[in-house]
């Protein structure tokens, strides 16, 4: 993400003036577990190769653990160390069929949320072209 890097403070109010009224309703929308659980997912997918494995199971839908070793050039134990970190965070879901484990995203808002995060990318590196 880009960010100004000016030493000046224009990026700062020059004065303090807090709307009370805004403050307020967004502080009562704000539930302090349910924003712990998002620090949650987010500090899961401040990974690399979990990134890289949910935006495999966005793109692919479901893979099994020895396919996602291979797209992140991971070894299948440290691949299914990530995938069970994905799983307890709620982000991915599992399913034995024989001796193959497949993994895919729990629900259509994880999935959504990769999705969104590439065309953010995408977005934000066209801009950073464009200057």
């Amino acid at each position: 993400m880009a960010q100004s890097k000016q030493s000046s403070a224009d990026d700062v109010c020059e004065i303090t003036c807090v709307d009370r009224t805004k403050v307020e309703r967004v502080k009562a929308a704000m539930e302090d577990e349910a924003i712990e659980h998002m620090v949650s997912m987010f500090k899961g997918l401040a990974d690399k190769n979990r990134m890289k494995i949910v935006q495999a199971l966005a793109y692919e839908g479901e893979l099994c653990v020895c396919d996602t070793a291979h797209i992140i050039e991971a070894s299948i134990a440290s691949t299914s160390h990530h995938l069970r970190t994905l799983r307890k965070l709620g982000l991915a879901k599992y399913r034995k069929e024989g001796k193959l484990v497949y993994y895919s995203l729990d629900d259509s808002h994880v999935e959504e949320m990769a999705k969104l995060a590439t065309i953010h990318q995408k977005e934000m590196a066209d801009r950073k072209t464009e200057q």
